[in-house]
């Protein structure tokens, strides 16, 4: 019995090791975007146009991205980009775009992603480019992902 409770015991304290190493069988990752900015005065915002990207990282396995949704600063779902799920081979990837003049995600935008795999998989590398330029002043810069939740099972319930 004590092999059993030390077993379950180093089995606990594994797990969450595996989950930061990036194997999963699926996730839902929080992506912080911003569709503008504000400079100077608050009342004048800087556009940008947001690239979501969802890269799958695996040499030899596929992934699927099951949903992929825009919510604005107040939390209200903006748009769905899937409408159904989106299969990646392995080291390919997927973008999702929001036009540099579309405000309705507000200044503090955000996607949430979902993924799944038909087994264990290195988590794919979820990212928002930033990028905008007005006369001679232009920016550009990165958001990462990061998961809310894990799947307790993948593609097929396993």
């Amino acid at each position: 019995m004590k092999h059993l409770v030390r077993l379950v015991l180093a089995a606990a304290l594994l797990l969450p090791a595996v989950a930061a190493h990036g194997n999963s069988v699926g996730q839902t990752v929080y992506l912080p975007a911003y569709s503008h900015i504000y400079h100077g005065i608050k009342t004048r915002p800087f556009l940008l146009t947001v690239t979501c990207s969802v890269r799958n990282v695996s040499p030899a396995k596929r992934l699927t991205i099951t949903s992929v949704d825009y919510y604005d600063d107040r939390g209200k779902l903006v748009r769905r980009f899937l409408d159904e799920p989106r299969e990646l081979a392995p080291l390919a990837s997927a973008e999702f775009v929001i036009e540099e003049g579309d405000e309705s995600g507000g200044a503090g935008a955000n996607f949430l992603i979902s993924w799944q795999a038909a087994a264990p998989v290195q988590a794919p590398v979820v990212e928002a480019v930033m990028i905008g330029s007005a006369a001679s002043q232009g920016i550009s810069f990165l958001t990462e992902g990061r998961v809310i939740e894990e799947a307790e099972t993948g593609i097929g319930g396993r």
